[in-house]
């Protein structure tokens, strides 16, 4: 390795270690409270408190990269350990019905974005990187989405903002809305929280707070969903640039070239839960994995609240608020439509 490469992994180490060491603290923080006020859990603790010390004093620059390792890298690590912890047989639950409910939500979200969108005179980039944010896995599908299209930064960067706000909202609405309407049974509410929610992490966290099982199955259909953002990015593509053959054809082969590809965690998820199946990973180690995984995913909640800065949320515009809120009603109006014909 060169000086220059090693220098450069160093600084990176550096620049990670004070968020990641206050994500680690509010992490197990949250867990010591969570022997006091059970009912309540860790993962749900470890959000609101992140929040509310990531605002009142330690929202600092400084912070910021451990904050997003925490967020990301630790809970790509978590889902790839959990599945370790799940067989073939556990994901097979959602069968055909539950595939189809996958592709319908996320058309009809899809569609949602994109008319609304167009309503309230928000311009076509826009509205792609919306309707891929909130259809498939928030801020990553945006990210994908954004340089075939040629959406410019600050473009990508209200999108990003207004898709995790509208999806924080409906992180802790959805755990009490399928109490009402399922009393927490656990496949309508996995469906309804694992096919609604903008990101891996928010599904993670409002899953949690309602149980192990529903976080697990709610993951699962989270992972589905983003298996098709290939699918998704290169529709939009098409649909961008659909009067010029060359740039389709440089999106084929970027496609082919595996430039738009399915996030390594999801691949790694299927690799550990067939090692599992096949009993590969005995039941010790899976036992070693689920504690490892419940532990990252604490921190990387609590990463995920240090990030929400409350003022930036109090100054986002009127038009793409409600842009926000009218999606996320209609993906909770669909999701229910769609559980109860399919489920």
């Amino acid at each position: 390795m060169s000086d220059k490469k090693r220098s450069f992994s160093i600084a990176n180490i550096r620049d990670i270690i004070p968020g990641l060491l206050v994500s680690v603290a509010v992490g197990f923080a949250s867990i010591l409270l969570s022997n006091f006020i059970p009912k309540v859990g860790a993962a749900t603790i470890s959000i609101f408190l992140g929040m509310l010390v990531g605002n009142l004093f330690l929202n600092q620059k400084v912070f910021h990269k451990g904050y997003k390792f925490s967020e990301t890298d630790l809970l790509s690590y978590s889902i790839v350990l959990l599945g370790g912890t799940l067989s073939i047989s556990t994901l097979m639950e959602l069968g055909w019905r539950g595939i189809l409910f996958i592709i319908l939500q996320m058309a009809i979200t899809i569609v949602a974005a994109l008319y609304i969108g167009k309503k309230l005179g928000f311009g076509q980039n826009f509205r792609f990187m919306m309707a891929s944010g909130n259809a498939v896995c928030g801020s990553s599908a945006i990210a994908a989405t954004a340089p075939v299209i040629d959406a410019d930064d600050k473009d990508k960067g209200i999108a990003i903002t207004i898709v995790n706000v509208t999806g924080i909202f409906l992180m802790f609405i959805l755990p009490l809305l399928s109490k009402f309407l399922y009393n927490h049974e656990v496949m309508n509410t996995s469906a309804m929280i694992g096919g609604t929610l903008q990101s891996v992490g928010q599904v993670v966290a409002s899953g949690a707070m309602v149980s192990e099982e529903v976080k697990d199955l709610a993951t699962i259909f989270k992972i589905v969903r983003v298996i098709f953002l290939v699918v998704v990015v290169f529709i939009f593509g098409h649909l961008k640039h659909k009067h010029n053959e060359e740039i389709i054809e440089e999106e084929i082969d970027d496609v082919k070239k595996g430039k738009v590809r399915i996030p390594w965690y999801v691949i790694g998820f299927f690799i550990t839960c067939a090692l599992f199946s096949l009993h590969i990973i005995p039941n010790g180690l899976s036992h070693v994995f689920k504690e490892l995984s419940n532990k990252f995913e604490i921190i990387a909640l609590a990463a995920i609240g240090l990030k929400v800065n409350i003022k930036d949320l109090i100054k986002q515009g009127k038009a793409v608020s409600l842009y926000g809120l009218f999606i996320g009603c209609a993906q909770v109006i669909s999701v229910i439509i769609l559980i109860f014909l399919l489920l």
